[in-house]
């Protein structure tokens, strides 16, 4: 995601959902089994092709998924696999999808999905039941990711990668890392006598805003969603919640500038020198520690995120790999699902892109965390994350949430409209 992800990525970024929401969301559902629902294909077709198959997915800044997809084509000459390679933003990489699933198109077999899409898709009828021919074993995976990847009981992607959100510190100036809110709001007096911003983290209005705002609300108590489905965002634990970020803004403690920022324009501050703390997924830290023109690469340090008494709680990130029900190949297909959470592979993923495993064990493997001591932090976060709201009409969600929230942080709005406009928005989109 990583996301960012939805990373992700993997970083998730920007774009605008409102067309996404208006064709994802339009129309009928689907049966939840994937046969002909919501203009699915036939989930029972195609279910011993073998051959050459496409995997799509965002763009590879890490340089994981080329040499993965290398070793796999020497392995299997008469199954090759073809990287199709969408930008680096999560609504964009969204809109390819659906256009793609509406179009019916075979050629693309496997698909990384961010762990919200995948209830919309199920939903829809577009992804391959990972079940009888097609079924992985999900047993040594953390419980976190496999919930994320199913829909209605049924399991309709593999998970590849999980994601929890960091807090990046510059150890130089901060030696202890601050484990509340407030600390580090009273820390950003050192980014001012040092002339760099304090904090930001993904506040242009898209995906990130959608994880940040949440992270904010469940921090504090607040839920955008109760555990039915309804929706219960505007109350007092999440107007405090939002208003640390506003606030933040209002102040100057976080800079304006980051009003615009997705993932990669605050990673590229933070190894330029121009925070003191930046909110973000694991795939920063090896492009923090390994890129060139990075001047943080020996000062910086890694913490969960800071809450109202003590870590906070993280939004789930994280991407999986489903198969089209429309793919010719799904047996083949299904070995790739496989061959993606082999426990080699997983190592080369954390290695290669601090990207976070899904094997619950490699959390605790002596080679990792000696290169990635991050890891024991990082499996606090994705244990202690909160899930944004499943719904398999989630960009009319993350639209109300990421709408409303850039409104009150730019103060467009104030905090307490901004809610009960998102409220209302959210029960609009289905959260009654």
């Amino acid at each position: 995601m990583r996301n960012k992800f939805s990373k992700y990525a993997m970083p998730v970024a920007s774009a605008s959902v409102l067309a996404l929401a208006l064709s994802a969301c339009g129309g009928g559902g689907g049966t939840g089994g994937g046969n002909t629902g919501g203009g699915g294909g036939d989930a029972s077709a195609n279910l011993d092709g073998r051959g050459p198959i496409t995997y799509v997915q965002g763009k590879d800044n890490s340089n994981v998924i080329r040499p993965t997809i290398d070793k796999w084509n020497a392995a299997h000459p008469d199954q090759k696999v073809t990287l199709k390679e969408q930008s680096d933003q999560a609504d964009q990489q969204h809109d390819d999808l659906v256009q793609h699933f509406q179009a019916k198109d075979s050629n693309y077999d496997v698909v990384s999905v961010d762990v919200v899409w995948s209830a919309e898709f199920a939903a829809k009828g577009w992804l391959q039941p990972l079940k009888d021919k097609t079924a992985i074993d999900t047993s040594a995976m953390l419980p976190a990711t496999v919930k994320a990847a199913t829909y209605n009981g049924t399991l309709y992607a593999s998970p590849v990668t999980s994601d929890g959100g960091l807090l990046y510190y510059r150890k130089d100036l901060v030696p202890n890392p601050p484990k509340t809110w407030d600390e580090m709001m009273a820390d950003c007096s050192v980014a001012k006598q040092n002339n760099i911003g304090c904090y930001a983290g993904q506040f242009q209005k898209y995906e990130g805003l959608t994880v940040n705002a949440t992270e904010a609300i469940n921090t504090f108590g607040g839920k955008v969603v109760d555990d039915s489905g309804k929706a219960v965002v505007n109350s007092p634990e999440s107007k405090t919640g939002l208003s640390k970020l506003a606030d933040a803004f209002k102040n100057g403690n976080i800079p304006a500038e980051a009003i615009t920022f997705t993932e990669e324009p605050g990673r590229q501050a933070f190894e330029a020198g121009k925070l003191l703390f930046l909110r973000n997924w694991p795939y920063v830290y090896n492009l923090a520690k390994t890129d060139g023109d990075s001047k943080v690469k020996d000062t910086f340090g890694i913490a969960p995120l800071p809450g109202m008494s003590g870590p906070g709680a993280s939004s789930l990130g994280g991407h999986s790999a489903a198969i089209s029900v429309y793919s010719k190949n799904k047996a083949t297909a299904t070995d790739f699902l496989k061959f993606l959470t082999d426990p080699e592979q997983q190592k080369f993923f954390a290695t290669q892109g601090s990207l976070a495993p899904v094997l619950g064990s490699l959390y605790t493997d002596s080679t990792l965390t000696a290169k990635l001591p991050y890891l024991p932090t990082l499996l606090t976060s994705i244990q202690n994350a909160v899930p944004r709201p499943v719904s398999p009409f989630y960009p009319a969600v993350t639209k109300a949430i990421e709408d409303n929230s850039y409104a009150a942080l730019k103060g467009e709005k104030t905090v307490d409209q901004a809610l009960t406009d998102m409220q209302a928005a959210l029960q609009a989109a289905g959260a009654k």
